[in-house]
């Protein structure tokens, strides 16, 4: 299977974006978001590397312009739920 979010995108118009369901980091739920801009692996690989990472756009309340870098799926999925997709 091809990585169909491969390419990076700009902050504007994300692959997919992702919302805090759980407090993080004193932050109520919902306040922290996620906008997936870059995958390195497909779905199946992912699943099998638990340093699997996406390259995002992080909006917080302590940062709402947002900040650019690289997160581990294993941060984002077990905390947040997919609210967009625009594959």
């Amino acid at each position: 299977m091809k990585n169909l979010c491969g390419k990076s995108r700009p902050a504007s118009n994300p692959y997919e974006v992702w919302q805090s369901t759980v407090p993080v980091f004193g932050c109520p739920a919902g306040s922290w978001t996620w906008n997936v801009l870059k995958k390195y692996q497909t779905p199946e690989k992912e699943a099998a590397n638990q340093y699997a990472r996406w390259f995002c756009n992080v909006v917080t309340p302590i940062c709402p312009g947002g900040e650019l870098g690289d997160v581990y799926v294993s941060d984002i999925k077990p905390f947040a739920r997919k609210i967009k997709e625009n594959l």
